[in-house]
């Protein structure tokens, strides 16, 4: 061709031509028609990538030295405290053998196990036996006593005599228990009697419980020198046992009490009474400790306070005994007896020492 630029400029101007517009404009249209005439495209989430993978690490466990068990002569020695019967040397032997022999625990809370059960085992026969029996005896069976007797001679530049005795009943049934006590002294010095004293007394008591008990009250008593010919108390009140323990007992007692005195003159003396007997009505307190530190040795002590109008007393005794042999045993005492208001010139305080041999029964 001649005129190629002719050419090529008549080519650009065709393509912009408008027929050859109005048939671009129909190719978006049939697109459109041909994408409606097609099926909905469903869209599917990816499948989930797998879990990681879990790895398990396997360790053999730690290695544990052989613990020997408790030795041999360990567990013999607590079979051999157990077969005793002594309790106290079974819990010293236990914690010893637990504090030596950690490993052996096991073994040894079965032994006192089973030494446990059967003490209470024991105890619960015991308890039923002594029941029984306690119901079944007459009233009088089951009685146990004391007789103390004591005195002392002297010769010289003095002629003294004294004596003393005395005697303890108790009786101890399912619910009542029964108390009877008497005691003299009598001492002469140089043809002169200085000392003149009796006492008597019953109690008897009913068990409510293990602790509480209601008791009645009657007690007799005869003091020369004081001007007392004759002294009746009687009385009701209520008992509790502060302390039950095996080696340790306290009793606290009250109530109220009637009083009959009979006075006395005493011949060649300024001990008198203007009347010649009294009746009131008093407040009673007791107090009573029995110790056991060991089986050869006893503490007792008693106080008995009486508060009435015009007049006070205080009786108190304390005795010491020390088992010599078989049922025999030896006494100390010492007795406190007070008066707030003694008749004459008699003094208030009077207080005997004895040292005395008493035999059980």
């Amino acid at each position: 061709m001649k005129y190629p630029c002719a050419a090529a400029l008549a080519v650009a101007l065709l393509a912009v031509s408008p027929a050859h517009a109005a048939v671009r404009h129909r190719i978006p249209e049939k697109k459109k028609k041909v994408e409606e005439a097609l099926p909905p495209i469903v869209w599917l989430e990816p499948p989930a990538a797998p879990p990681d993978p879990v790895v398990v690490i396997w360790a053999p466990p730690p290695q544990v030295a052989d613990v020997p068990p408790l030795p041999p002569e360990a567990r013999d020695l607590i079979e051999k405290a157990i077969a005793s019967g002594d309790q106290t040397q079974v819990k010293a032997v236990v914690a010893l053998a637990r504090q030596n022999y950690p490993q052996g625990a096991a073994q040894i809370a079965a032994l006192t196990a089973e030494n446990d059960a059967r003490v209470a085992e024991k105890a619960a026969a015991a308890a039923r036996e002594r029941a029984d029996r306690l119901a079944s005896a007459s009233f009088l069976a089951l009685w146990k006593g004391q007789i103390e007797i004591g005195g002392s001679r002297s010769t010289g530049n003095s002629d003294t005599l004294a004596l003393y005795g005395g005697l303890t009943l108790d009786r101890e049934g399912l619910k009542w228990k029964q108390h009877l006590a008497a005691r003299a002294d009598y001492q002469k010095t140089d043809g002169t009697t200085t000392v003149e004293k009796i006492t008597a007394q019953w109690q008897p008591q009913y068990k409510l419980d293990d602790r509480l008990y209601v008791f009645g009250l009657a007690q007799y008593d005869h003091d020369r020198f004081l001007g007392l010919d004759d002294r009746y108390t009687g009385g009701v009140g209520a008992g509790y046992g502060v302390v039950r323990g095996p080696h340790l007992k306290i009793d606290l007692e009250g109530g109220p009490a009637f009083r009959h005195t009979d006075f006395i003159d005493v011949p060649n003396s300024e001990i008198t009474s203007d009347e010649p007997h009294s009746n009131t009505l008093a407040g009673r307190a007791s107090l009573a400790v029995d110790w056991k530190p060991s089986a050869a040795v006893e503490l007792q002590h008693h106080t008995a306070v009486f508060v009435e109008r015009g007049d006070s007393s205080v009786v108190s005794t304390t005795a010491l005994d020390s088992k010599l042999f078989g049922p025999l045993k030896a006494r100390l005492s010492y007795d406190v007896n007070y008066e707030s208001n003694p008749i004459g010139d008699a003094k208030n305080l009077d207080t005997i020492s004895r040292a005395a041999l008493v035999y059980s029964f």
